[in-house]
């Protein structure tokens, strides 16, 4: 079983990653949660701080490029072996940080993803 952890969580049941939350566990994925605001969705305890979580294999983003930066450095000590960029947070600035951390990342969606078994 892989690690995800969702960067930029929410408790509000229409936000992405929220939905993204409950689609993982559907599928089987041990889930981590940091979100601006402390919660549960699913049983999964979200935290607001930059947790060291061990073992973390993929990083889903919900968090806009222009509020990313306070999270590089948390994203790249990581060391995921993948940062998934959904719509909306494609970052070159992080692309490149991650390049040269030897981190993959890809701009897609973990809805879509794990709806076409590819995640």
């Amino acid at each position: 079983m892989k690690k995800t952890l969702v960067l930029g969580a929410s408790t509000n049941p229409s936000r992405y990653s929220n939905i993204a939350i409950h689609r993982l566990i559907r599928a089987g994925e041990e889930v981590v949660a940091v979100g601006l605001r402390e919660g549960v969705v699913n049983g999964i305890t979200i935290t607001s701080e930059m947790e060291p979580f061990d073992d973390i294999d993929t990083v889903t983003l919900y968090v806009g490029p222009k509020n990313q930066p306070v999270y590089y450095d948390y994203i790249i000590s990581l060391r995921p072996r993948r940062v998934i960029f959904n719509p909306g947070t494609e970052n070159p600035e992080l692309f490149q940080l991650l390049n040269e951390n030897g981190i993959s990342y890809e701009a897609a969606c973990t809805l879509v993803l794990l709806g076409t078994d590819q995640y």
